[in-house]
């Protein structure tokens, strides 16, 4: 694995850090609707503190393209973040480069926290401007990056900047990597990973990387369709890349040759359409009506998934197993997800899962909490299960 330093190797006592986090959290009408991604900033900014650090918080927040947008200012995550630290002043600076800036920063005291406008707002941000990373550099003695949903991005503030400070990896960048390195990198066989979603179009480079590096694909969702479409079997009215059936066939064939045990659903939950209170039933998957799609797997398959995690030391999940967003559609997905819970917190399952479905799928199932490691990152996440070098990574590496 690609060594990094993290807060424990870096004396920051007395020194201005510039921490990348990522607090691009949901919001409506001004409210943040989740505070996921402040709290999980949190054990970073805390450790920082405790060592004396003059800490300053930078993220982006939205797509403002270079353009101040009031909407997209992060002056409402400040009080948020006061909030979860536990009422911990937290300054706020109109812009993160420039004058002011410059003032929030140089009126902190050892143990104080600033917050920096949308990195955004500056379009420099996201050309990877060295210029605009050597202000940004300015500000601080020491950079940490604790968003790794970030990494997959050449910017200013997660790969210029490097180039400038001493640097290191915050507490969730750090937790991330290793989880991912456990799972994936270096792991303890038999390795299985849950890939789910709607479309192979968008997962194909996923999949070619994982047939190489798992025992077992658990193929679920839409993406299940494409596979048994691809096989001969009549899928009725259901979602399906007819065009991408040479591929799944090409991904059957590459799963032979390295060993990997693919697993498709052997009976399906079938609907006359996707809504509320439609008319439902299971049906093996080789007999959906023509006038049917399906919208899950059936109970049997997951029984089937569930009991052959018994025998894995390791699962990677991306994507849910059906159309988890309407009852009863999330049933393969919360007996899949709640056996592998089980098996986690007994310590025979090391589970690492990301991609924003996931995320919901899983708080769903209500086992967000039960797995070794849930990344709220989904570009990066993805990019990471593809086996692409992520350029946010990379620049942390000694």
């Amino acid at each position: 694995m690609a060594s990094f330093k993290t807060i424990d190797d870096i004396d920051v006592a007395g020194k201005r850090v510039f921490l990348r986090a990522d607090l691009n959290v949901p919001m409506m009408d001004g409210k943040i609707t989740d505070t996921t991604r402040i709290d999980r900033t949190v054990p970073t900014i805390t450790d920082l503190i405790a060592k004396g650090a003059k800490v300053i918080v930078a993220s982006h927040f939205g797509r403002p393209k270079g353009q101040r947008i009031d909407s997209m200012s992060l002056k409402p995550v400040a009080n948020a973040l006061s909030k979860a630290l536990n009422g911990r002043p937290v300054a706020f600076a109109e812009d993160c480069v420039g004058l002011e800036a410059e003032k929030a920063v140089n009126s902190l005291e050892a143990g104080g926290v600033v917050l920096l406008e949308n990195l955004r707002f500056h379009s420099s941000e996201t050309i990877n401007d060295p210029t605009f990373a050597k202000k940004l550099a300015d500000l601080a003695d020491v950079y940490v990056n604790d968003a790794f949903s970030s990494a997959h991005r050449a910017h200013a503030s997660t790969e210029a900047i490097t180039r400038q400070l001493p640097h290191a990896a915050g507490r969730l960048m750090q937790a991330e990597l290793e989880a991912l390195e456990k799972a994936l990198g270096n792991p303890i066989r038999p390795v299985a990973a849950v890939i789910g979603g709607a479309k192979v179009s968008t997962k194909l480079e996923l999949l070619g990387n994982m047939v190489e590096k798992v025992d077992v694909l658990i193929i679920g969702g839409g993406m299940a369709n494409t596979f048994l479409f691809a096989q001969g079997v009549d899928i009725g009215k259901s979602l399906c890349e007819k065009d991408m059936a040479d591929t799944a066939r090409e991904v059957l064939e590459k799963a032979k040759k390295h060993n990997c045990e693919i697993i498709l659903p052997s009976d399906v939950v079938v609907a006359d359409k996707f809504a509320e209170r439609a008319s439902y039933k299971t049906v093996s998957a080789n007999d959906v009506p023509e006038d049917m799609m399906i919208l899950d797997s059936g109970s049997k398959s997951a029984k089937e998934v569930a009991d052959k995690l018994e025998s894995c030391q390791t699962l990677i999940w991306n994507g849910p197993l059906g159309a988890f967003e309407i009852k009863p559609f999330d049933s393969a997905t919360n007996m899949v997800a709640r056996k592998a819970a089980e098996l986690t917190k007994q310590g025979k399952l090391l589970t690492v899962a990301g991609g924003g479905d996931t995320v919901s799928a899983l708080a769903n199932a209500g086992v967000q909490e039960d797995f070794s490691c849930i990344s709220t990152a989904g570009g990066a996440f993805l990019e990471w299960l593809e086996g692409k070098e992520l350029p946010g990574i990379k620049a942390l590496e000694n």
